[in-house]
């Protein structure tokens, strides 16, 4: 990994910076309490229950008018378990689970079905490979089954939508430190408010390094988010934003197999080169929306996302199972990505009826180009090593033939109508149709270019009765479409260039209950077929006859059982496997795909003052990859928080990860890139608000 030089530096400027914010913020409290004046405990929390959305339908909807399974991830979840990424997040989330990307990027596994481009960051596509951080983030919502209807190609088994923090006329200013285990420091800026009436700002910030309970193994990464909000007039908001993101890591592909299990030996050990594996991401995005009104039933909301991201990795990594002598094979290559996305999104939604009947209407227009580079050396062998000395330093040219060296240019555009029918109390439909045209050029550097051009039809369609005010129980079909140049169109072929996309089709039943005020239950069975995916049964032969089924049961609760409990979990059961052969033989089981998983978090607010919270994560036994060759054992996780108000303004809080230091592997990328999961470890943050 590349070194930062002044990494010291920075640690010491951000910790001197926040404890002197921590002091400043002390002091407040005190004045406000001489003069009178009320002040807001901290300590208080506002519900992990979320009401309504605006992702999964484009209109402001509650959730229980939404007919599909949703699972949203609150800024106050996500603060209380001190989260700070994507796989923190699904640990809480049925039906999700979180590969280990090859240790350079988020990779989810949802209903059985695995990406690394079903990210959208405030509805809009954010489809390149690297770890996002959760700094800015009001909540992130986690949409299961076919979206295509709202969010285009892919999204198969789901997508998973960051909505962050934007500036608005509230106000607030909130500072954090953390310190963790292995040399963790964290810091955390949210600031913002009013500057007049027609306009207000907001910055978000965050800086962080960390080593970890791997050997070598340690990151650097910071972002920073200013965005303004401005009313050009009554009916009219204007909102602008920028965040620049850089995160920089040591690549970790963890353990290799022994015996069809990992490896069971120590849980830090690096196999392969730590100086050789490193990643670089680089990521600015700037977005523009406008939201204007044309009057109580008439909206029009525009929203405009440049995104430019620079990415590039290489890794020395563990490419066999360990054999008899103890020996490990590796493996060596290295990888860059430029790629610039350019997107745009209209919205009309206009809400009327005709007699008794409501409708919420909406027509959409999308249009986005995404252009890219990429390059890539092929897999080269690096050598072996021994389980006794599982890490090398040995010097390695990366000089292997080149793999890949291409410029993709997709013009898309895609036009969209759905209606949010309401025909009385009891009874609601919603119905849409997409059309996408999807035009991809192959620039070629090593060889023939090609392009292909896909034009698809998304429909999707939803019934949602209501027996009384609380409850309501729904039925909805959808269909998603995935060009066959894959979720990243980075290479493409001949024989792929004339393939029809990869088809997804879901039924889903459910319900939605409030079961309390301020407490929600969901659950839902679904079934989820995957065809049209290719099959070669004969060399130079390849035909569309591939197809994968996901079927499951799901359940979620969220909110506030009591004024003193809050709670968040779900369970998952998943049947996710091969019908008909693709390149793997019918029968195999999706990888990452638990049979059964588990989650359940707790807070409790004992005194106004001081809360804690137990979490508990369980998740049976999965295969590390379609070869189902490597089974992941199954394992319990718990997980604990304290929080105590030290004053009106400032409280501490510390977290415990794995308070019984269970030893369990919960993630891989395949048979022999095994990630241990980590031992007990403590992280204190210290936080002002003022």
């Amino acid at each position: 990994m590349a070194q930062t030089r002044n990494q010291g530096r920075r640690a010491l400027f951000l910790t001197s910076a926040v404890l002197a914010a921590f002091s400043a913020g002390v002091a407040a409290a005190e004045n406000d309490a001489a003069d009178g004046e009320q002040v807001v405990v901290v300590g208080s929390r506002p519900n992990y229950g979320e009401d309504d959305t605006s992702s999964a339908t484009r209109t402001d909807t509650p959730l229980r008018d939404v007919p599909q399974a949703i699972t949203v991830i609150t800024d106050d979840l996500i603060e209380d378990q001190a989260m700070r990424s994507m796989a923190d997040v699904v640990r809480y989330v049925p039906g999700a689970s979180m590969g280990q990307g090859e240790g350079h990027r988020d990779a989810p596994t949802l209903r059985g079905n695995s990406s690394t481009a079903d990210f959208f960051v405030d509805g809009v596509r954010d489809d390149v490979q690297y770890f996002r951080d959760l700094y800015n983030a009001e909540r992130v919502e986690v949409l299961k089954g076919p979206n295509a209807m709202i969010f285009g190609r892919g999204g198969g088994g789901g997508v998973i939508n960051r909505v962050t923090a934007w500036a608005d006329w509230s106000g607030g200013r909130e500072l954090a430190l953390t310190v963790g285990a292995y040399e963790q420091y964290r810091g955390t800026l949210d600031v913002g408010g009013a500057l007049s009436e027609a306009a207000a700002l907001r910055f978000n910030g965050m800086y962080e390094q960390s080593d970890s309970y791997r050997d070598f193994v340690e990151l650097e990464r910071w972002g920073v988010n200013p965005t303004a909000a401005f009313r050009l007039s009554e009916n009219t908001t204007l909102r602008a934003g920028y965040e620049h993101f850089v995160d920089e890591r040591t690549v970790d592909r963890g353990v290799p197999s022994q015996n069809g299990r990992p490896w069971d030996g120590s849980r830090s050990a690096f196999f392969g080169n730590p100086d050789e594996s490193f990643a670089e991401a680089d990521v600015g995005l700037f977005t523009v929306r406008v939201d204007h009104a044309f009057g109580p039933n008439l909206r029009l909301r525009n929203h405009t996302l440049y995104g430019d991201y620079d990415k590039y990795y290489r890794n020395i990594h563990p490419n066999s199972a360990v054999n008899l002598a103890g020996n490990v094979a590796l493996n060596a290559y290295d990888s860059s990505m430029a790629r610039q996305n350019l997107f745009n999104q209209t919205d009309l939604i206009w809400t009327t009826s005709t007699g008794a009947i409501e409708h919420a209407i909406l027509a959409g227009l999308e249009f986005g180009r995404q252009d890219t580079d990429n390059y890539r050396m092929a897999n080269t062998p690096a050598g072996s090593v021994n389980v006794a000395n599982p890490t090398t330093f040995a010097p390695f040219v990366f000089g292997a033939p080149v793999q890949s060296d291409n410029r993709v240019i997709l013009d898309l555009g895609a036009v969209y109508v759905q209606d949010q029918i309401r025909l009385n109390d009891q009874w609601q439909i919603i119905a849409g149709l997409r059309f996408d045209r999807f035009d991809l050029e192959f620039d070629n550097h090593l060889g023939a270019d090609f392009s292909r051009v896909d034009e698809m039809v998304s429909p999707r369609l939803g019934v949602i009765y209501r027996p009384i005010e609380p409850l309501s129980f729904y039925a909805s079909y959808s269909i998603s479409f995935l060009p066959q140049s894959g979720d990243q169109f980075s290479s493409l072929s001949l024989t792929s260039s004339m393939l029809d996309p990869e088809e997804f089709e879901n039924i889903e039943l459910g319900l939605k209950w409030d079961v309390l005020p301020e407490l929600t239950l969901t659950a839902a069975v679904y079934q989820l077929d995957r065809s049209n995916t290719p099959h070669m049964p004969s060399p130079g032969v390849t035909v569309l006859t591939g197809e994968q089924r996901s079927k499951g049961f799901e359940l979620g609760i969220a909110g506030r059982v009591t004024d003193a409990w809050e709670i968040m979990g779900g369970y998952a059961y998943q049947e996710s496997e091969i019908t008909s052969a693709t390149s793997v033989p019918a029968g195999r089981v999706a990888p990452l795909t638990p049979e059964h998983t588990f989650s359940l978090w707790n807070m409790w607010h004992a005194t106004p003052r001081f809360s804690f919270g137990v979490g508990v994560t369980h998740q049976s036994e999965t295969f590390a990859s379609i070869s189902n060759a490597v089974t992941l054992p199954e394992f319990t996780r718990v997980d604990a928080a304290l929080i105590y108000a030290i004053t009106d303004q400032v409280e501490a809080q510390l977290n415990l990860e794995n308070v019984l230091d269970e030893e369990y592997w919960g993630t891989a990328h395949n048979d022999n890139n095994i990630t241990p999961g980590s031992p007990t470890a403590a992280r204190l943050t210290l936080r002002a608000r003022f």
